[in-house]
């Protein structure tokens, strides 16, 4: 299927995601959130089988949040916002967070207000040196979403979250590192190298284990010790039932690198 506001590919069972809006650095629009709804339902439904998913912008930004002139439009006065995030950014961070395989951001320029929170909700975060990120909000008179407020805090502390959220302080990519945002910064021309390689190896892996991988992750962030090892054994025991569990195993006797199957 053609998009208007993506482009959309799958190779080496990693699918690609670029947003293509580059002349408004990626921002989202109603379309492009049907689009990548549509995206995420192949995914899900395998009909695009894929076994990890790389997430990046076209042009010279990643994504630059709600496309203002389309969100802040409208013909009855003030729009309703949380209409907006109910029926659009909210279910695309749930789904992102949800998605059975891993989730790789390669962030190639600026990263703001949802279009932060975007990255925020994939599993690695590849960050190109000129790459900025900005929580905006505050600037116009509103407040942090698309679990903005959830990730950030969680990432590089309260403290530092305020700072970029009540004084909407923009962060260099080498800043976000030091501050524990982003998995790595890579040098602009390798960027896409770098992440769909990681990407790749992902794709490569046992999928099953690293889907639970991800789950206990983001569970972690609310548990307790005494949950948080439940969590473990109920996943720990599902993955020995595995079949990329069993190869691990016998690859590993074997004195060779296992083959995984996703299963």
């Amino acid at each position: 299927m053609a998009y208007t506001t993506l482009l959309f590919d799958v190779a080496d069972d990693v699918a690609v995601l670029t947003l293509n809006r580059p002349d408004a650095l990626n921002a989202l629009t109603a379309e492009m959130h049907g689009e990548i709804r549509d995206v995420l339902d192949r995914l899900e439904k395998e009909t695009t089988p894929a076994r990890s998913l790389l997430i990046t912008g076209a042009g010279r930004g990643f994504c630059s949040g709600a496309d203002l002139q389309q969100s802040l439009s409208s013909d009855s006065g003030a729009p309703d916002l949380g209409r907006l995030l109910e029926t659009d950014y909210n279910p695309l961070i749930k789904r992102i967070r949800n998605l059975q395989m891993p989730v790789v951001a390669a962030v190639n320029g600026p990263a703001a207000g949802a279009g932060m929170s975007l990255a925020m909700a994939c599993d690695l975060i590849y960050a190109a040196r000129s790459a900025t990120f900005f929580q905006a909000f505050a600037n116009i008179g509103l407040v942090p979403d698309a679990g903005s407020s959830y990730f950030l805090p969680r990432l590089i502390s309260r403290a530092k979250a305020a700072r970029m959220m009540m004084l909407a302080e923009k962060i260099s990519a080498e800043q976000a590192e030091k501050w524990g945002l982003v998995s790595a910064v890579i040098d602009d021309d390798k960027l896409l190298d770098e992440a769909t390689a990681a990407a790749r190896k992902l794709a490569k892996g046992p999928t099953a284990a690293l889907t639970s991988i991800r789950r206990m992750l983001f569970a972690s962030e609310r548990n307790s010790l005494s949950e948080q090892l439940d969590l473990e054994r109920d996943l720990q025991q599902k993955a020995g039932y595995s079949e990329d569990f069993a190869e691990g195993v016998k690859a590993f006797l074997e004195k060779r690198k296992p083959v995984f199957k996703g299963r």
